[in-house]
């Protein structure tokens, strides 16, 4: 009896480590950049966001450009090491949010829809749920709605993978527009 819950429980863990989490709602522009991974030993326990602050009426806003992760050790906030994905070119960064204990293990993300005619955005800003049950919402920009909520990294967050529009010249630039997570 022992031996096989031992089996199950090894057999459900390896399943987590490496799946991707992601939502529904990610904009349709760009390309998806290469996936980062924490170290080994460590998982991501907070997040900042680089973000162009609202630039005024006829001007072209591209809102959140890169989500950067801090990979700790359990219980730590000493980040051994900051991974990102594809970055956009525009904005400052936030400070960092961290989790009050334990690591991320889920999000959702706010995306304005295709505007048509207007100055596209795509993705705005990112909520993220820490394994002890806080949610930490980032500070990015004020465009568009929350989706729906990832599905759950049951062991933490340690991957990122981004979507990003490059520059587009005297096209409309929308940057970051989508995000995926990795399992650890």
């Amino acid at each position: 009896m022992f031996s096989s819950v031992v089996v199950w429980l090894l057999v459900q863990a390896t399943l987590a480590y490496g799946q991707w989490i992601s939502v529904t709602n990610g904009g349709p522009w760009g390309e998806w950049g290469y996936r980062q991974w924490c170290p080994p030993n460590t998982k991501a326990r907070g997040f900042s966001l680089q973000v162009e602050r609202p630039l005024g009426s006829n001007r072209d806003d591209t809102a959140l450009n890169t989500i950067k992760l801090y990979c700790a050790p359990p219980s730590s906030r000493d980040t051994v090491e900051t991974i990102t994905s594809q970055e956009g070119n525009w904005g400052d960064w936030t400070s960092v949010s961290w989790c009050p204990s334990g690591n991320l293990i889920s999000f959702a993300l706010q995306v304005e829809p295709p505007q048509r005619k207007g100055d596209d955005t795509a993705a705005n800003n990112i909520m993220m749920q820490c394994s002890d049950h806080t949610i930490i919402r980032g500070n990015g920009g004020p465009w568009g709605n929350y989706g729906s909520w990832s599905a759950i990294c049951s062991n933490g967050i340690c991957g990122i993978q981004t979507r990003v529009e490059g520059r587009q010249g005297r096209g409309d630039d929308t940057s970051l527009n989508d995000v995926k997570f990795g399992c650890c």
